[in-house]
This record gives C-alpha cells, structure tokens and sequence, in this order.
C-alpha cells in the first residue's frame, strides 16, 4: 500500500505527518509525506518557530511527485488539519490528480476544526472550506463528535443521534465516517468511544478513557483507521486494530509522564494490535 500524506510537519514531537507517517510505515505502508508547515513544534506549547509552506510551493512539491509517475500508485490521500483555504485547493486538486491517475484510489480527510471543550480553534473560514468543499470531494473522514456536528448542522449525543449525524455527512459525498470520540450521556464512566459507519453498518467500540491530552492522537488514528479500511475492506476490523494500537499508544504515554506521545516506544502495538476491544455492530 501506498498513502500519499498531506500535512504538518514538526522537528519536535508528534503531530500531522510527524505523528502519522511512523505508524503507517511500522504496519508496512509506503507513505510518501509532502509537508504543509514546518515547525519547531505543536502549536499547543503557545509558541513555535518555522514556516507556513505557502500553497504554491506545496503545490510544486506534489507537482514533482507526480512527475515521477507516483500518483498511478497511490493507494489513499491522507490530510489533516488545513491551515488555509489555499492548502485546501491544493489538497483537492492533489486529490483529483491521485484519481485520475488510479481510479481506485481514495481521499481520507480529518476534518480538523476544534472539539467541544475548546471549540473551533481554526481560522474562521476553514470550517466553511472543509464544509463546502473539502469533506464533499472525500471518500473517508475521521471527525470527532464537535465536527460531525459542524458538518452536518447537528448536535449528536446519543448513538441514534450520532448515527444519524454519521448519515448526513455520507450524504454530502464521504462514503465512510470514523467518528473518533463518541462521548454519549448514557455511556459507562471512565469511557470513551468511537464509531464507523459504511454502507455495510456500523459499528462501535468502547475504550477506557484517560485522563490527559495528546496532541497528535488524532493523527494516528485517521492514518490507522485509513490503512486498516483501505487493506480489509471492513469497517469493524479497521476499527478493532485502531483503537487497540491508539489505546496503548496513549496509555504508553499517560504512564510515561511525557507531554509528547511516545510515538517510537508504542511501535509493537501498531504492528500487532492486541486486539483488547471488539467492536459491535449497532446498525
């Protein structure tokens, strides 16, 4: 498999494709990561060095790898957060070029935006831009339960409610919807869970839920989530090995006492998930 993996860049710890790329190559896929910012380190230390790559040049790197005839071999696009309406067009456009080249390609998007704790803590015009633009073109998207809601102009609480939420945004185009934090009032305390829906059903599978954040985690787990789909054809496998892998990711790092996720340490549970937590079809 090859995934051809469109985003943010940091020399320090884990984030974008400084999060994504390791866990896809641990598991055997071929990434190749065209960068769309290149930071000394994640935004959310409330200072960091380095540029924003302008859209132009972001679009002559992914012109250079199509002129090595790439694109026929792309397997998945990966994009995560987008930090201007410019990068958007290029990633679309990247995306419609992948396809052309290999029909059977597909466009995985995380829709980064904001989560319900902190709200949207993107530029104002890209929740719009993923909306209206980006999310329709894609076959795949890893939302959590504050973006769904963006997308869709709905509030998803309940399973039903999220369901149906996960329905309305395959509508708009995406076949797949990977709802990356489903945090339900009627859950069990101290858990936390996702859902993925396609047109074979849907499923759920329920993890603990700890204490602290990870910046990048969410990374991991549209990158997983996409290759495992990609690879199995099966939303519910997927979902199994993602969650396993991301699960001991985070809690190798919660028990390390380390800001950062212990992104290398973590690397047998992406290549041989546990498989500590089955999914159950709920549609």
């Amino acid at each position: 498999m090859k995934v051809l993996s469109i985003q943010s860049a940091v020399a320090y710890g884990h984030v974008g494709n400084s999060a994504a790329v390791f866990p896809l190559q641990r598991i055997g896929v071929e990434v190749v990561p065209v960068p769309t910012v290149n930071f000394s380190n994640h935004t959310g230390y409330g200072a960091w060095r380095g540029p924003l790559i302008p859209p132009p040049d972001v679009a002559e790197i992914l012109l250079g790898v199509q002129d090595r005839g790439v694109f026929g071999q792309i397997d998945a696009v990966l994009s995560g957060y987008q930090g201007s309406v410019g990068i958007g067009d290029v990633i679309v456009d990247a995306v419609r070029r992948v396809k052309e080249a290999n029909p059977a390609a597909v466009y995985a998007c995380d829709p980064v935006m904001g989560n319900a704790k902190s709200g949207c803590f993107v530029a104002p015009e890209i929740p719009e831009l993923l909306r209206d633009r980006v999310v329709p073109v894609a076959d795949i998207i890893t939302p959590n339960q504050f973006e769904l809601g963006f997308l869709t102009g709905t509030e998803p609480a309940s399973i039903e409610s999220t369901l149906a939420s996960a329905d309305l945004a395959r509508a708009m185009g995406p076949s797949t919807v990977l709802v990356t934090s489903v945090e339900r009032p009627d859950r069990d305390e101290g858990t936390i869970e996702m859902l993925a829906v396609d047109d074979a059903g849907a499923w759920l599978v329920t993890t603990p839920h700890l204490p602290f954040k990870a910046n990048g985690s969410g990374d991991v787990t549209a990158a997983l989530f996409t290759a495992h789909y990609v690879a199995t054809k099966d939303a519910g496998v997927a979902l199994e090995r993602t969650a396993s892998s991301v699960f001991d990711l985070i809690e190798t790092t919660y028990r390390s006492g380390e800001r950062e996720l212990q992104l290398v340490e973590a690397q047998e549970f992406y290549a041989t998930p546990r498989m500590q937590f089955s999914a159950r079809q709920v549609r």
